[in-house]
């Protein structure tokens, strides 16, 4: 059984059950999921708890086997956590998760949480995961994208009684928010923690309203960029976002060439797609074909039919400059320092990218 994680306090209202997996990459989203189902299972008398964490190709399964059919002298009920890091159990995990699955079906005096990390299609078809998912429970956290981030960041803000102003002040307060703690909800949310001790409310039904200057002066930078979101901005044509995510990823002490790579990527993709649908291919057939997909499917939608093969051209003859950069070979009319050349390829494209997203944003 399949849950959205919105749903589960409803689902709470209605009873525990004896089994959920809980997968995902968002940390803070994963532990307060767990954190509620432990306070309700304690509230039912699950008194005790053993926690699994699965590390190794030699993981010894007979003790998870065993913990989950045996109770203490002093404890009735038990919860039982086994957690795999890796999202990989091995044959032996394997088969061990889905006797545990079976074995959990009518015992209500065990409760048994597998904390797994963000499974790709193959493991998910896997069959441990899908007897864990017939037998139980299972929540999948996605990540909060940007564009969500900053309606998620009003929503924490007012469980702890805070507001931001109203108009546009409000709107730019939560902009700043969000470019601030990107890709880190767990420190968006210690912000937003910090925000409700240095501005308490005296009324929990008068929020506490704060201006953007005491946003400003209060919130860390504690933004964590990666290059894959990097190229979903550049191809949405988000030119100041792309500088920001640029400057992050220097001072994280990414590679230039990682970062220099998916640039690459992305221009020689597009120009295969392009040189695809040239010769007769749909975009849908193109996309496919050349593992487009997800986010950035429907980016390259929007970008493909007004770029140009000219503008291919040129992007891809500066991408191979800066490939020289990057390795420490100087280039005529290009900056000698790598992240530099970095950030005139992503202006580059994003310019390119822009002129095409501007319509889809004035439609809305």
């Amino acid at each position: 059984m399949q849950l959205a994680s919105a749903q589960l306090s409803e689902h709470l209202l209605r009873g525990l059950k004896s089994l959920y997996v809980l997968h995902g990459d968002e940390p803070l989203l994963v532990q307060e999921c767990a954190d509620a189902l432990r306070a309700t299972a304690r509230e039912l008398g699950y008194t005790e708890r053993t926690v699994h964490t699965v590390a190794g190709a030699h993981f010894d399964w007979s003790e998870v086997l065993a913990s989950g059919g045996s109770l203490s002298l002093f404890a009735d009920k038990q919860i039982v956590e086994i957690r795999i890091p890796s999202g990989k159990p091995g044959k032996d995990g394997s088969a061990a998760l889905q006797q545990i699955a079976e074995r959990a079906q009518g015992d209500d005096s065990t409760l048994t949480l597998v904390l797994l990390p963000r499974l790709d299609s193959a493991t998910a078809k896997g069959a441990w995961f899908g007897a864990l998912e017939s037998y139980g429970v299972s929540i999948k956290f996605d990540p909060i994208d940007r564009r969500n981030l900053p309606t998620w960041i009003a929503l924490r803000m007012q469980q702890h009684s805070l507001q931001v102003a109203p108009g546009e002040e409000g709107q730019r307060t939560l902009q700043f928010f969000a470019d601030r703690v990107e890709g880190n909800l767990l420190a968006a949310h210690q912000e937003i923690q910090k925000l409700a001790l240095l501005y308490p409310t005296l009324n929990p039904r008068q929020p506490t309203l704060l201006n953007f200057d005491q946003v400003e002066n209060a919130v860390l930078n504690v933004a964590r960029y990666d290059v894959f979101k990097l190229s979903e901005a550049v191809l949405a044509g988000q030119g100041v976002r792309v500088a920001r995510m640029l400057d992050g990823l220097q001072s994280e002490g990414e590679a230039e060439v990682l970062v220099h790579w998916a640039l690459a990527e992305d221009i020689r993709s597009l120009k295969r797609v392009k040189d695809a649908m040239a010769a007769g291919r749909p975009m849908p057939m193109a996309l496919r074909e050349n593992r487009v997909w997800g986010a950035k499917e429907k980016l390259f939608e929007r970008v493909l039919p007004q770029i140009d093969e000219a503008a291919l051209a040129n992007l891809l003859q500066a991408a191979h400059k800066v490939d020289g950069i990057v390795k420490g070979l100087k280039q005529p009319d290009w900056p000698a320092d790598g992240w530099q050349a970095l950030h005139r390829l992503a202006s580059l494209l994003c310019a390119q990218c822009s002129v095409t997203s501007a319509p889809a944003r004035s439609g809305r």
